[in-house]
């Protein structure tokens, strides 16, 4: 007897492609471990193939697991849509799904937002670039902002890649206090840097402190470590530790802080892309991307910072 697809199974595997783990998938579902597993053990029985690759780091989509993510995220939202329907509410209003990493949602996506006609809803999701591309691959947002270092490679291995728009692509600088001693210049030597105390976050990995100048010939003194980025500038602004400073977070700096150029090499760039699954956009959606190039022009200038360039033609659907 042939085996179906369920929609509590389709589910699943939409929140482990998500997650990344099924220890995680089962936390935001409400579910046990064990029985994420059998809904994945019974997805694979029917499609008759490996859904996902098991490793020790977690678990990402094979070519047929990526496939048949593809069809479900369609039927998800068809089921989500017919259930609205039949509750008597609104189908055509669902909000534009924004993801962002959190110097992106503080820097640019609340003018963007703010930009917007007042009945174009937009519900935004903060979380690492990560986390973003398995949920933009997974179809829970429709867009993300993510960040890109060299040399760029893909955001990940699956197929279709994504459609990218570069809406900044500048240089870090390194956040101090108004008191501090490297605040009375407007650029310092990289070796200006080696002794200075950080504050950081932890990435993804756990073991890389995000905040600390990545080119230090010696090891970092990463005194304060805290999730939070309000936190990390409130830490800096009042002289008790430094931290780079993404470009795109000059307009949202508290008081009391003094951004500095870096000189040395190699140069610390950073990219900031616009990322969406490939296909035609919705007016909505294509008017939150128009928001969004015209939100992270250079605050320092009336100029776009790289000029919000695109890696492929501008989506049918724009009303730029």
């Amino acid at each position: 007897m042939a085996l179906d697809f369920s929609p509590t199974g389709l589910r699943v595997l939409r929140e482990v492609a998500q997650t990344g783990s099924f220890s995680a998938a089962a936390a935001s579902l409400g579910y046990t471990q064990s029985a994420v597993s059998r809904q994945v053990a019974a997805l694979e029985a029917a499609a008759g193939r490996r859904l996902f690759d098991r490793a020790r780091n977690g678990v990402t989509l094979t070519p047929a697991g990526a496939r048949l993510l593809t069809s479900a995220v369609r039927v998800l939202d068809e089921l989500d849509s017919a259930r609205r329907e039949l509750a008597g509410e609104q189908t055509g209003g669902r909000p534009v799904r924004l993801g962002a990493f959190p110097t992106a949602a503080a820097g640019i996506v609340p003018k963007a937002i703010a930009a917007l006609p007042p009945e174009l809803t937009v519900s935004l999701r903060e979380a690492t670039t990560p986390a973003l591309t398995r949920a933009l691959r997974a179809g829970t947002i429709d867009l993300a902002i993510l960040a890109r270092t060299p040399p760029f490679r893909p955001l990940d291995a699956e197929s279709p890649a994504f459609d990218l728009t570069t809406l900044s692509e500048r240089e870090l600088a390194v956040g101090v206090s108004a008191n501090h001693p490297l605040a009375r210049a407007r650029a310092v030597e990289v070796e200006e840097l080696e002794g200075q105390v950080w504050v950081a976050t932890r990435s993804d990995a756990g073991d890389t402190p995000l905040g600390v100048w990545p080119g230090l010939a010696e090891r970092a003194d990463v005194r304060y470590v805290v999730r939070d980025w309000l936190a990390k500038l409130r830490i800096v602004a009042a002289g008790l530790a430094i931290t780079t400073i993404a470009p795109i977070m000059l307009d949202a700096l508290p008081e009391g802080i003094r951004v500095v150029a870096v000189r040395g090499e190699p140069q610390e760039t950073r990219r900031v892309v616009l990322a969406r699954r490939p296909g035609p956009l919705d007016g909505p959606t294509a008017r939150v991307v128009d928001a969004l190039i015209s939100s992270a022009q250079d605050p320092l200038s009336s100029r776009p910072s790289s000029q919000a360039r695109r890696s492929s033609p501008r989506p049918r659907g724009s009303t730029r």
